[in-house]
Formats: C-alpha cells, structure tokens, sequence
C-alpha cells in the first residue's frame, strides 16, 4: 500500500486535492468533528481536565473555540487528549483499508505529531496566500484568533515543501489539480 500525504497551510485546499486522487482518504478534521459528537470516553477526559469550558455531550464546537483561546496552553492539552482518538481512527482505517493501491492521509498536523512514515509519499498543495485568505473568511465560524493559534503549530511552509516528493499548485480548479494528480500517479505506481 502507498500511503500519500497531503500538506500544506490551513485552507491551502489539502481536501479538494486529496478527495481528487479518486482513493480512500482518511480525513482527520472530519475524524475529530465526529470525536467530539460521539466519544463519551473524549468527552469525560475533556470535562476533568476543563470543568470550567466543556458542559455537555456531544462536545460543542464553540466550547472548544472557548477553551483554547482562554489560555494559550489549552490548544496541546486539548490535542494531546483528541489525538489518542485520531491514532486510533488512523489504524482502523489503514487496517480496512490494507489491500487498496493507494490511501490518502489528509491530517493537518502529519508532520508535526509524526504520524507519516518513512516511505510516505508527501504532496504539499501550494495556494497564494489571497486565495487562502478569501477562502477562510467565507468558512461559517472562521475565528482568526484560532487559525492563528493552529497556524503557529504547523512547521512553516517552506520546510513541508523541502519535505515533500511533490507540490501541487492549487488553484482551486479541478482541472488543474486532476493533472497534478495524474502526473503524481504515474510516477508513482
């Protein structure tokens, strides 16, 4: 099994382009939406650590926002709890998955909580930084305060590109990302 995984900044698109190769994708943002819906076990460990901020389950998103901007140390206390889950969640994916061709890791912090291996190919999506802004802004429930909390977490951009096998550039076109893909594919396989 090839394991591709996408990277890149915050909106840069790593979820357009990873749903484009046509594999199964493990999303880990969407991964996380569905810990603090559904993992009573999060949601206790959660409640002990932050009885203040986190009331009822499921976990509310804006209980979450709260929580990490009230103090600049809760962001890797909340991470540190959630991604136990994420792990978890990788591995039953992998193991579902462990006859496909190819997989799709679409985890924003790969790099940072070291979940890539060794023979990982690595695909950073390069976005201008206008199209990255007009993007966030139109998210429901953007907060800035946050983005630049995650932003300050991931390794700068320059060294993912150093990292990375390959670089997609994305201009949010399906066209153009459909023939980055192919091209990846084919030197890929």
């Amino acid at each position: 099994m090839i394991r591709i995984g996408i990277l890149g900044k915050i909106g840069s698109g790593k979820t357009f382009v990873a749903n484009n190769f046509g594999y199964p994708v493990f999303n880990a943002d969407h991964e996380v939406s569905k810990i603090y819906k559904k993992n009573i076990n999060v949601f206790i460990k959660l409640k002990k650590k932050f009885p203040k901020h986190i009331s009822k389950f499921p976990i509310q998103k804006d209980e979450i926002t709260n929580l990490i901007l009230s103090n600049k140390n809760n962001l890797k206390k909340v991470i540190n709890i959630v991604h136990e889950e994420v792990r978890k969640k990788i591995k039953l994916f992998l193991k579902k998955n462990k006859n496909k061709k190819i997989v799709i890791l679409d985890i924003p912090l790969l790099l940072e909580n070291k979940i890539n291996f060794k023979n990982d190919v690595l695909v950073f999506v390069d976005s201008k930084k206008s199209d990255i802004e007009k993007r966030l802004i139109k998210r429901p429930n953007f907060n800035r305060k946050l983005y630049n909390k995650f932003r300050k977490l991931q390794y700068s951009s320059a060294y993912k590109k150093k990292k990375s096998d390959f670089v997609i550039k994305n201009y949010f076109t399906k066209k153009s990302v459909k023939k980055d893909i192919k091209y990846i594919l084919s030197k890929i396989l």
